[in-house]
């Protein structure tokens, strides 16, 4: 099987034997994708536990981009409530309730919380299950050689790791790398989407059915959702598979490559 390093190198020879700058397409974005812009018509919004509905396909013809998914706009949260989440004022803020909380179970058994790091001025979001044994003794996210594979996917699309928000949908790490459970994820996920909110990236890139089930309030499988621009508070959410996935899988690298290439492309 490749290691995180050949998968690496092949995707930096695909993009090599693309030609000069593959991701970046000359033609402007259509409106219904254009970051920033209004959202096209789309089903009535999402409620947590409610059925995902699809909003309408894009346009057919030449469009370089796939269609419409799934669009979630989970509620807000209440001002007035005690609940702090909803009301953080930035990433740090985030950061020291995250280190604080003990909410679920999964705060028995850490050594460092992961809340995720990057810059309050990252144009893509990228989303992950959770920490790994590495990203709880490290209290960073996607290290390892998992992380060092994002970190090449990255540089094939022309972005610096150090130009990227990364997190997870949980931060603490579930034992022996299991899925987290629902409750989990109920308890961890408000860090997750006010994060989104103070960031307002252009891009969400959901890696793995976990980020890509819980952006989208859904339980269709990751093959389902892939090849698909889905919106999560209007944000364009692409669906790709999990660095690690990648690792255990090299058939799955070529998709991979195919998702993210879009990904670059919705940024403006």
């Amino acid at each position: 099987m490749s290691n995180g390093r050949d998968l690496a190198r092949e995707f930096l020879e695909q993009q090599r034997q693309l030609g000069g700058s593959p991701v970046i397409l000359p033609d402007p974005l259509t409106p219904s994708l254009r970051p920033g812009s209004v959202n096209p018509p789309r089903t009535a919004a999402l409620t947590p536990g409610a059925s995902p509905g699809k909003t309408q396909s894009a346009a057919a013809g030449d469009s370089p981009f796939p269609p419409a998914g799934i669009s979630y706009d989970p509620p807000g949260g209440d001002l007035f409530s005690n609940d702090p989440v909803p009301q953080a004022p930035s990433l740090d803020a985030i950061a020291q309730l995250v280190a604080a909380c003990t909410k679920c179970r999964l705060c028995e058994a850490r050594r460092h919380t992961v809340p995720g790091e990057g810059p309050r001025d990252a144009r893509l979001v990228v989303v992950g299950e959770g920490p790994g044994r590495v990203e709880d003794e490290t209290g960073r996210p996607f290290v390892g050689q998992a992380g060092e594979l994002l970190t090449k996917i990255l540089a094939a699309i022309e972005l610096s790791r150090d130009q990227v928000f990364i997190c997870n949908v949980v931060k603490c790490r579930p034992p022996e790398n299991r899925v987290p459970q629902y409750d989990e994820i109920a308890a961890c996920v408000p860090y997750l989407f006010r994060q989104i909110d103070l960031l307002k990236p252009q891009v969400i890139l959901a890696m793995g059915g976990t980020a890509a089930q819980t952006l989208l309030n859904t339980k269709q499988s990751l093959g389902a959702l892939r090849n698909q621009i889905h919106r999560f508070r209007g944000i364009p959410v692409i669906v790709t598979y999990h660095p690690a996935a990648l690792l255990r899988n090299p058939n799955w690298k070529k998709p991979t490559w195919d998702d993210v290439r879009i990904a670059r492309r919705l940024i403006a």
